[in-house]
């Protein structure tokens, strides 16, 4: 399997930590020499270790708080 290369450009927010210190962060991240955008995953203490995860467009991520800002109270289950 090829090395994965990232480069963590700005990190934009820690959403939850767990009993373990892993924290589950939005940051933005340039994969493999690429682009940045923007990514939901689970990082270990120090960004050594990573977990899988979600990466998504500043066009996706504007689409994202659009929905999340329509929601009329909170989460429906």
């Amino acid at each position: 399997m090829a090395d994965i290369k990232y480069d963590i450009v700005k990190e934009i927010g820690v959403l939850s930590e767990n009993a373990k210190g892993w924290t589950k962060e939005l940051n933005l991240i340039s994969w493999n020499e690429r682009d940045p955008k923007y990514d939901i995953r689970e990082w270990s203490p120090e960004h050594e270790k990573m977990g899988k995860g979600v990466t998504i467009t500043a066009e996706e991520l504007k689409k994202l708080k659009d929905l999340l800002n329509g929601m009329e109270s909170g989460i429906d289950y």
